[in-house]
Order: C-alpha cells, then sequence, then structure tokens
C-alpha cells in the first residue's frame, strides 16, 4: 500500500512531463549530399509570411543561425542553403478520467481524490524549418517540431522554449555539430 502512495506521484509526473515535450520529425531529400553546403541565408520573402509576432521570429532565427554556426556554416549573401520558417497553432484539449481510487479500507471507505473528469487547455505549437538548395531551388530539408505553448509569463521562459524547439529539431539535421573534448 505504502509502495501505491509513493509510485502515483511519480506516474502523475511522468505523464505531465511527457505532455510538454516536443515531438519532431524530419524529411529530405535522401540523394542530397549535405556536407557540400557551408553557406546559408535566411529566406526572407517566406519568413515575411509567417504569422507570428517579429519578435518571435528574430527569437526563432537567432537560435537556427547558432545551431548552423556551430556546424561549421557561415552566413552569406550568395549562400548554399536558403533557410525558411513557417509557424502556426491551435487550439487542444485533454480529457482526463479522475475515477481512481486509493488508500485504505474498502469501498465505499476510501481516502484519495474526489472522481471525477479533469480538461485541460492549452495551445499546440509548430514550427517548420526549411533548408532549401539556393542552385537547384529544391526543398533539400524540413525539420517540423510540435510542442505545447504556455502563455509564459517572462521572457527568459519564451526564449529557452522557443530556443528548445530549433534545438530538438536541429537534432535531426544529418551534418551533426562537432564533438567538444
Amino acid at each position: 500500500m505504502k509502495t501505491l502512495k509513493l509510485l502515483l506521484p511519480i506516474v502523475a509526473l511522468l505523464l505531465l512531463s511527457a505532455c510538454g515535450s516536443i515531438k519532431v520529425a524530419t524529411d529530405y531529400d535522401t540523394a542530397t549530399d549535405f556536407t557540400q553546403y557551408k553557406t546559408f541565408a535566411f529566406y526572407k520573402k517566406g519568413i515575411d509570411k509567417v504569422e507570428i509576432s517579429d519578435l518571435d521570429k528574430r527569437r526563432i532565427l537567432k537560435g537556427i543561425e547558432a545551431e548552423l554556426i556551430a556546424r561549421g556554416y557561415t552566413k552569406s549573401e550568395n549562400p548554399d542553403i536558403l533557410v525558411s520558417i513557417f509557424a502556426k497553432s491551435r487550439q487542444k484539449v485533454n480529457i482526463y478520467n479522475d475515477n481512481f481510487m486509493y488508500g485504505y479500507g474498502w469501498f465505499p471507505f476510501y481516502y484519495g481524490p474526489n472522481p471525477g473528469v479533469r480538461i485541460d487547455e492549452y495551445t499546440e505549437g509548430t514550427l517548420f524549418i526549411d533548408f532549401i538548395d539556393a542552385k537547384k531551388k529544391q526543398l533539400a530539408w524540413q525539420g517540423i517540431g510540435s510542442g505545447a505553448l504556455n502563455n509564459y509569463k517572462s521572457v527568459e521562459k519564451k526564449e529557452a522554449k522557443m530556443r528548445e524547439f530549433v534545438e530538438k529539431i536541429m537534432e535531426l539535421y544529418p551534418v551533426q555539430k562537432p564533438q567538444t573534448n
């Protein structure tokens, strides 16, 4: 019985942390040699169409730039790849059944939470990062990240979440950061 009481909070924390994670996916042209790319620039026409605040755009682009520079790329007026982004959001609802019992004694005598239904509403954001071969004018790589967005009470938390989105997506990019000792 004591083990059950100790496990319940741990399971609840694991479930909550799973809801807050960022899911990532990627798609790319398998015939592309990504090591041939050495320079990049941002594709202004595509980025200007994204319907998020200019502050958020700058946060995302700053994160992408840092990730590319860490991989040995340099920003250029005559780039090998063009980087574009797209973002969207939607309202989500999770419904949890809290009709469980634990504690002491037999039904109808128990110690535990009031049974019922819990409803959580949140905004799910999706960020697309596109790398376009500048010479071929073709999409070479696309990374996608989706996760819960909160109404952040501090700019630092919002910046950290956007940095996390970019880092998680870029983990799937074929050219990895060099290992530091």
